[in-house]
């Protein structure tokens, strides 16, 4: 049997650090595995954000507990219904105007994890607080690579006017480190791949990036002899958790070059930024992220992860699937029963895209459970009826069992008016942030 391996184990290679799944070699505990003992997988927690809010008729259900009916659109996560609850009645109470106006989308965004009001402003004095990702990244960042990641399908601004006088920087920004600090997201699912494989140095890595460009090789030939002397010692078991992973990671990594990913400069270093790793089509550039995701977590290279599907008051038409007509126009729906019907097909969408990244995190084995059991993570929107642009009763979806911390596979309702923020500080708890109070909280969420 082979000496216990550290959490932290990579395969190197010249310009490459390729971080490792949970493996049974790396559990502290494995030798009193006899006894009955096994040491804790990670917990993660993610945010995953829907713009324009909901058709709220196809989201909530009617019935409460565990046999409550799937609406049209949860319909579409039927598969992972046993590892997912929907919450009701919680109210983004930063998000509604106090006096400011119109800008309902910026402050949905803005507040979404931060439970703050932001200051309306276009200008440089942006004024918003601290994300409940970032104030978890305080506590537990250090004991990982990267102490947060934040993602989305469409860039961040941090400057202009996009919703009634509200700042891009609101609009576009679901994470922020401080209260005029919004944390930009990453895009591009090909450097994103880059930073969690990245070799130790910026130099090795750039020089890397070059030759698996130039030879079209992969990053894990140039692993490839630490990865053999590696798995020649490992057991049976771990032997073929490796295996799986490396497929995984070069399946991804085939599937990124599909597409011209660098722009050389003329010595053969990449130029960032690099735009066309950007896939034009939105399924593909969404799959890939969720694979991103799942492999930053399977390898613990981060616990804390935000992501928007689109900016706030998205107007971006789904021809994919038959909707020629802007989202944010269609939100203003006027109970217009085409547009409705419109609206809960770009539901499904997203949820579709949500529901692959369930699938992917499920496939993953870990300790006795998998990825997505070992995880907390929140899906919705901070506008409940898009055409009412109200704050309260929020379409809220939490996946994953936080490591059997809580009962999945139901509907929980809870008082209208109850805040957001008392669920994310019930997760801060979670991940080991003994924090009193965040955003406008007023205790922990019951979950029991």
């Amino acid at each position: 049997m082979p000496k216990t391996l550290s959490r932290r184990t990579l395969l190197r290679g010249a310009g490459v650090s390729i971080g490792l799944p949970l493996l049974e070699s790396m559990s502290p505990n494995r030798l009193l595995s006899a006894a009955g003992k096994s040491s804790q997988p990670p917990l993660r927690m993610a945010f995953f954000y829907v713009p324009n809010g909901m058709h709220m008729p196809d989201w909530k259900p009617t019935q409460e507990g565990f046999k409550y009916q799937l609406t049209p659109t949860l319909e579409r996560v039927a598969d992972y219904r046993d590892q997912f609850n929907v919450l009701s009645g919680l109210t983004l109470d930063g998000a509604r105007a106090h006096g400011d106006g119109g800008g309902d989308h910026a402050r949905s965004v803005a507040a979404f994890l931060t439970g703050a009001h932001p200051r309306k402003t276009n200008g440089a004095d942006i004024q918003n607080g601290i994300s409940v990702d970032q104030a978890t990244a305080q506590y537990v960042g250090d004991r990982t690579p990267f102490a947060s990641l934040e993602l989305g399908l469409e860039a961040s601004a941090q400057a202009g006017n996009c919703d009634s006088g509200y700042s891009c920087a609101y609009a576009s920004n679901l994470s922020w480190r401080g209260p005029t600090s919004p944390m930009a997201k990453e895009i591009d699912p090909g450097a994103l791949f880059d930073r969690l494989f990245a070799g130790q140095t910026v130099k090795e890595t750039k020089t890397a990036l070059s030759i698996r460009e130039k030879y079209r090789k992969s990053i894990l030939d140039f692993a490839l002899e630490d990865a053999k002397r590696l798995h020649r010692v490992l057991p049976t078991v771990d032997q073929r958790k490796l295996d799986e992973y490396l497929y995984a990671v070069r399946d991804v990594e085939k599937r990124l070059g599909g597409a011209e990913r660098l722009r050389l400069t003329e010595d053969g270093v990449p130029d960032y930024p690099r735009p066309s790793g950007v896939p034009k089509e939105l399924e593909q550039h969404s799959d890939l992220m969720m694979d991103m995701v799942t492999l930053a977590f399977q390898t613990d290279s981060t616990r804390i992860l935000s992501f928007m599907f689109t900016n706030a008051g998205s107007n971006r038409s789904y021809k994919q699937i038959d909707v020629s007509e802007g989202h944010h126009e269609l939100s203003h729906h006027g109970k217009s029963e085409h547009k409705q019907a419109q609206i809960a097909k770009i539901n499904c969408f997203h949820l579709d895209r949500f529901a692959y990244l369930l699938g992917r995190l499920r496939s993953v084995p870990e300790g006795r459970s998998n990825l997505l059991d070992n995880s907390l993570i929140v899906y919705g929107s901070g506008i409940s009826d898009g055409d009412r642009h109200n704050h309260d009763d929020l379409p809220i979806l939490l996946a994953g069992s936080g490591g059997g911390r809580i009962k999945t596979g139901r509907h929980v309702a809870y008082k209208n008016g109850t805040p957001l923020c008392n669920l994310y500080l019930w997760m801060m708890h979670q991940m080991g942030a003994d924090a009193k109070a965040f955003g406008d909280s007023t205790g922990l969420l019951s979950l029991s």
